[in-house]
């Protein structure tokens, strides 16, 4: 039984693409095959861009993104410029003390540490904005997927639309020939009935002579 159900599925589904789509089923893409699948169906094919996205992404690409989103706040920036007007005084202050700085004027050590972090954080912000035009990728995949459902959806409720406007009107047809056939069967009813009447009155006005 559901052999014969999922068949009868499939053929539904080639019929539509062949109707609305004018092309077989097998020279559509796979999104086009679950769009036509989902018509024929009747079932719910919109999506969350951001949970499809997600459910696709490893521990690396989310710490990726966890650490750009850090590296693009106003609390890195805050934290930065703190540590780094920090390690200015301190190298500028101990200068004063008998110790010799470990990072003294022209702080060569603070630049190697921030071209290691700008060296580390720059792919890693790319890492993320690659991400972020994939995800677009799959938010205009899945509008796409909807907006040719609701493209397909209403070409087929003109359809319906047409057909019921072509059986009224061969509906109306049928009822107006019928009612002309009345129409003649009626006249040509009236158009005997004053000979008959007639005839009638000639017999009564002559009566006929009795025998002798």
């Amino acid at each position: 039984m559901k052999t014969a159900g999922k068949v009868a599925m499939d053929d539904q589904v080639r019929q539509l693409a062949k109707q609305l789509l004018k092309t077989g089923f097998d020279q559509l893409s796979d999104r086009e095959r679950r769009v036509i699948t989902g018509v024929a169906k009747r079932t719910q094919i919109s999506r969350d861009a951001n949970r499809a996205f997600e459910e696709k992404l490893t521990l690396g690409d989310r710490l990726a993104d966890r650490v750009a989103t850090f590296g693009g706040s106003w609390t890195f920036i805050t934290i930065f410029l703190a540590v780094l007007v920090a390690w200015i005084l301190f190298n500028s202050v101990i200068l004063a003390w008998p110790v010799a700085a470990f990072d003294p004027y022209p702080y060569i050590f603070l630049n190697l540490i921030l071209s290691m972090l700008a060296a580390l954080q720059a792919p890693i912000i790319m890492m993320s904005q690659n991400r972020q035009a994939a995800r677009d990728r799959v938010a205009a995949g899945l509008d796409y997927e909807v907006n040719l459902k609701a493209e397909l959806e209403i070409m087929a409720l003109h359809e319906k639309l047409d057909q019921i406007r072509s059986q009224h009107l061969a509906e109306m047809l049928r009822t107006q020939q019928e009612q002309l056939r009345l129409l003649i069967r009626v006249l040509a009813l009236d158009g005997n009935a004053p000979g008959a009447a007639s005839g009638s009155l000639t017999e009564s006005t002559n009566p006929k002579e009795p025998p002798t």
